[in-house]
């Protein structure tokens, strides 16, 4: 069973549909729920921590000390799969500016920050915050399993760089380098786009509003056994 948290930051319906389109053209069997449960995230194989909004919220819901926090992270420490989208990326590291005080779950070590205003857009002009629309992600040089296989679904090249869907201000800065599987290009900056380690993956962008590319991200999630 794949279990998306339901952490009262947004954004849900969206995501359960877009899970529940990717598991029907791949002809999966997985069933899916959406549930605020602690039980219920201790019992899933997979979970999904989607998330739009505020860090301090979701901080809140997903305390380290709190019983939904805990049981996402039993969930990893037990080694079953587990994707994060946009807040569900930021909430597993350690803190993030836009919430001082507010921590995050650890799983990973590193900040979140805001993208910088003004930053020169490469035109002549300056990039305006959030960051807002499409944009190519680009892999590392072996790209981690589910970019690959979206990036198969839509270029035929597991090296490819694919665009997906992004809405943020905010972007993860590991501690860790080679957490980092994608990165995209904003102007002059270069954001984490996504980030990995064994049974944890999480993206910035929004695969539930990347049309292809995502569905098969989806996809390839539902299936995917960490080494």
């Amino acid at each position: 069973m794949i279990a998306v948290v339901d952490a009262q930051t947004g954004n849900l319906r969206s995501v359960e549909k877009a899970l529940r389109a990717a598991l029907a053209a791949s002809g999966s069997q997985e069933s899916l729920s959406v549930t605020a449960s602690p039980e219920a995230v201790r019992r899933a194989d997979r979970v999904v921590v989607p998330g739009q909004g505020a860090f301090a919220d979701c901080g809140r819901a997903l305390s380290p000390l709190a019983p939904l926090g805990k049981a996402i992270t039993e969930h990893i420490e037990a080694g079953k799969p587990y994707l994060g989208i946009c807040l569900g990326l930021q909430i597993l590291f350690d803190e993030s500016e836009e919430a001082p005080g507010t921590p995050g779950l650890g799983v990973l070590r590193g900040k979140v920050v805001r993208i910088p205003d003004g930053t020169p857009d490469g035109r002549g002009g300056r990039l305006k915050v959030p960051h807002m629309g499409w944009n190519d992600v680009e892999p590392r040089s072996r790209p981690h399993p589910l970019l690959r296989a979206a990036n198969v679904a839509v270029q035929q090249d597991p090296a490819a760089a694919v665009p997906y869907y992004f809405v943020h201000s905010y972007h993860a800065l590991p501690d860790e380098p080679l957490l980092v599987e994608g990165t995209c290009s904003y102007g002059d900056l270069a954001l984490t786009a996504a980030v990995a380690v064994r049974n944890v993956f999480a993206v910035q962008f929004h695969p539930e509003k990347s049309q292809q590319a995502g569905l098969a991200l989806l996809a390839a999630f539902a299936t995917w056994e960490p080494a």
